[in-house]
């Protein structure tokens, strides 16, 4: 009966708030945004907003491409040849498509060159390669967490541990999954992924983007000092961030008797915008591209506008073997890991971090 009420709980998570300036020097928001490498979902919402600016549109629709291969070999992501033409090139973003974490080996390629193996018991032992448990391992270990330092690697190709690597995945144990890829060059390159992985099943992809217009909204009344918020005068970052999550899975407000899906409502104090603008856009998105949209929905408020703030929602891959930098992510009930900026029209900003409950605290 115990185990029965276990499963029957509502998964938990840990949701961290904090609130600075985008002028602040010690402004951290920038380093949030490039340090959560895999993301899958971006939503923005701006109240009183009923069409996107020409610059709103325009990144809105810049944020590919990306690719998905079949069946990679994992030895190529090591080779020297794919080092030398994206790793060292740019910032190059890799993630195993459609494995769970708590299941199946997964695999991350960030964009400092580090290559994180999450390997069950077995798969393990049989590469021979050096690693740790995982942090979210029981009596009985059945993850191991390998990482390979791709940029330390190349230095020295004849060195017995690259021959060695090599070989683990060449012949010791090959390892092949489907891969999701995406690369940020930071010159003038004309190499391609569709072209250096012609050799196999490749194929480019765009983000999906899904754009409504909400009309006659109640939205929680907020004051970019008061975090906790204060009855009757303004909500709480909490409240916020659930009715957002209401919002963003079109999850109907009305608390009506013969509702028997939901009976949420909006937070306490309101007030009902005439329209907002809601924007999705689904897909293996860059950090990089993220960074340039949060920039520019701060810049909208640098001519008078009627909406008192923005939201810029990001959601990171549930199954990554990573969360934000190197730290370690686990499912449990639940894989999230995403952070949600509220813009205020006087560049104040509140930033709220969640993670699955077993997980490290966010950055």
């Amino acid at each position: 009966m115990a185990t029965l009420r276990r499963l029957q709980e509502v998964p938990r998570h840990l949701l961290v708030c904090e609130k600075s300036n985008f002028g602040h020097d010690k402004s951290r928001h920038q380093h949030l945004v490039e340090t959560q490498y895999h993301n899958y979902k971006v939503s923005f919402l701006i109240p009183e907003c009923g069409i996107l600016s020409k610059e709103l549109k325009s990144l809105v629709m810049e944020n590919g491409p990306f690719y998905f291969v079949k069946n990679l070999p994992l030895h190529e992501l090591i080779s020297h040849e794919f080092i030398n033409t994206f790793v060292k090139k740019g910032a190059c973003y890799a993630l195993t498509y459609n494995t769970s974490i708590d299941e199946d080996n997964t695999v991350a390629l960030l964009p400092n060159g580090k290559l994180i193996l999450s390997l069950d018991k077995d798969t393990y032992e049989e590469t021979g390669l050096q690693g740790r448990p995982s942090q979210y391992s029981g009596r009985k270990v059945m993850k191991f967490i390998v990482t390979i330092d791709l940029m330390d690697l190349s230095i020295n190709l004849d060195s017995k541990r690259y021959k060695r690597t090599c070989w683990s995945f060449k012949e010791k144990k090959p390892l092949k999954f489907d891969f999701l890829l995406a690369w940020y060059p930071t010159g003038a390159d004309e190499s391609t992924m569709m072209s250096y992985f012609s050799n196999y099943q490749i194929q480019e992809h765009q983000p999906k983007i899904s754009q409504s217009l909400l009309t006659d909204l109640q939205c929680p009344v907020l004051q970019s000092p008061m975090l906790q918020g204060e009855p009757e005068v303004a909500c709480s970052a909490q409240e916020l961030f659930d009715w957002l999550g209401a919002v963003f899975n079109h999850v109907s407000l009305n608390n009506e008797s013969n509702n028997f899906i939901s009976t949420y409502c909006c937070p306490q104090p309101s007030t009902v915008v005439a329209k907002a603008y809601l924007c999705t856009i689904t897909g293996f998105l860059l950090p990089q591209k993220i960074g340039l949209l949060l920039e520019q929905l701060c810049h909208y408020f640098d001519e008078p506008k009627l909406a008192p703030w923005i939201s810029l929602c990001v959601q990171g891959f549930a199954d990554s073997p990573v969360s934000w930098r190197e730290n370690e992510h686990d499912f449990l009930k639940g894989g999230e890991h995403l952070y949600n900026f509220v813009i205020f029209n006087n560049q104040d900003y509140w930033l709220q971090m969640a993670v699955g409950a077993r997980d490290d605290c966010p950055p």
